[in-house]
């Protein structure tokens, strides 16, 4: 997203990835469009999700009217049910004027058997992340955008304050500006000129049901545990927090408690062919606050990461933030949350 839109500002990118690029943490997740419980996360996480969550509409349009492939952006709504802070969940809505009302479950989805007051947050989208990245993906490869994959890098050549080369083992690449946005990977990229930036992998574990046809439409939330329903039957349910470090492996235990939470929410899940188990790993950050923000001993390396659990949600508002730092126009969010640690 940063690289789309640098481009849009008529810079020449390229993009080096470790691997095959989209193919971690944003390929590996929900695609819910907004904090799980926003009201449990500090107002700089809110101010950059809202933003993000406003340009998704626009971007789904271009990217399906530029490339053919639609990503599957979805009006789904929210629907939380209990336990939740009632107070706070009220206090974030006013101070953010977002849409939420109480409902009974039953009123959203019928297949819950029991009533259980609920908060229905009718503005909050879907997206079909792996179709989001590859409609991404053929966007810059049409604006010329070089991708390289299977290029880690192994070091950044810096003289006088400044980086002169990016360097893989697919050649030195020299550089005018560079953007980290390595997710999980940024500080281990940075080594020493990390400086006191705290970033970490977290893993988080999914399973998806196919069903033979869609059984709901909005995104559930119940004791942590999201339900993404997609158009064609299948149902993402996610996610767990693990301190695994660089571990993506997948565990029988945290498959089985998965299971357990969904079957239990929703029974027909238990006769739904299970069809895929997968991890990714998150990049971690303090109070899942990114960074955002110029080297501050570098002049020409910048920082875009640690988005924690909603990458996908701020990447349009965390792409525009940098594209502003990086060219010196007046920012469209206030940075100073976004900011390089001391």
């Amino acid at each position: 997203m940063t690289a789309v839109e640098l481009r849009r500002r008529g810079l020449s990118v390229t993009i080096l990835d470790r691997g095959e690029p989209g193919r971690e943490a944003s390929w590996a997740g929900g695609g819910i469009l907004s904090p799980l419980l926003p009201w449990d996360y500090p107002d700089p996480v809110n101010v950059l999700a809202l933003a993000g969550m406003e340009r998704y509409p626009r971007l789904a349009e271009e990217l399906l009217a530029e490339t053919g492939i639609d990503p599957e952006l979805r009006p789904s709504g929210m629907l939380v049910l209990p336990s939740f802070d009632q107070p706070r969940a009220e206090a974030w809505r006013e101070r953010f004027d977002f849409a939420m009302d109480k409902c009974l479950s039953r009123d959203k989805l019928s297949e819950l058997a029991q009533d259980m007051e609920s908060l229905w947050l009718p503005q909050v989208n879907q997206v079909r992340n792996p179709r989001l990245l590859h409609a991404l993906r053929r966007w810059l490869e049409q604006k010329g955008v070089g991708i390289v994959a299977a290029a880690p890098v192994e070091r950044l050549e810096a003289t006088h304050g400044r980086v002169d080369a990016v360097v893989t083992p697919q050649g030195n690449f020299a550089v005018a500006n560079v953007i980290v946005t390595a997710g999980a990977w940024s500080r281990e990229l940075l080594g020493k000129q990390a400086l006191g930036l705290n970033i970490w992998p977290v893993r988080g574990q999914m399973l998806l049901f196919k069903a033979s046809q869609p059984r709901f439409s909005p995104v559930l939330i119940k004791n942590g545990i999201y339900f993404v329903p997609r158009d064609d039957g299948h149902i993402l349910v996610g996610s767990t927090l693990e301190e695994a470090g660089f571990d993506k492996s997948t565990t029988q235990e945290a498959r089985d408690h998965l299971y357990r939470e969904a079957a239990s929410l929703l029974p027909f899940l238990a006769a739904t062919p299970l069809v895929r188990h997968w991890a990714g790993l998150r990049p971690g950050s303090p109070g899942n606050i990114p960074t955002i923000d110029r080297h501050p001993q570098i002049s020409n390396l910048y920082l875009n990461s640690g988005h924690f659990r909603y990458g996908v949600t701020m990447a349009p508002a965390s792409a525009q933030l940098l594209a502003d730092l990086l060219l010196g126009t007046p920012p469209s969010l206030d940075p100073t949350p976004y900011r390089w640690p001391n």
